[in-house]
């Protein structure tokens, strides 16, 4: 994918998925979105365990972990944003569900690339 801007800032996206691991500020989005067209062309599902990250390519997957209460998802990496310089992902419905996102809105997530190795890539 090529790099992009996004409210006036320049993205760059990963073009091969490789080693990622960041802490930040993880919110969802979900009903307002739900059937619409994701980044990568697919339809968005607020009940599927997906996410929307800035860089990371399209598609892969992550693991996300609560920091305060060590809960963890893997989501499947399928749309660009958030476009909030304090934000670092935003979770699909279910996802911020597993853990525990949704009552407060956001939390502190860490962010982690999940790279197959050679021995599960077969």
């Amino acid at each position: 994918m090529r790099p992009y801007v996004a409210l006036g800032k320049l993205y760059v996206p990963m073009t091969a998925l490789g080693l990622y691991k960041e802490q930040g500020m993880a919110s969802w989005y979900g009903r307002r979105y739900h059937k619409q067209k994701t980044a990568s062309g697919e339809i968005y599902d607020m009940y599927a365990m997906t996410a929307a990250h800035a860089t990371l390519p399209l598609p892969s997957y992550a693991r996300v972990t609560n920091i305060v209460n060590k809960k963890s998802v893997v989501v499947r990496i399928n749309d660009r944003g958030p476009f909030l310089s304090n934000r670092l992902i935003d979770l699909s419905y279910t996802a911020a569900y597993k853990l525990d996102v949704l009552n407060g809105g956001s939390a502190l997530v860490e962010v982690e690339s999940i790279v197959p190795t050679e021995s599960n890539a077969d």
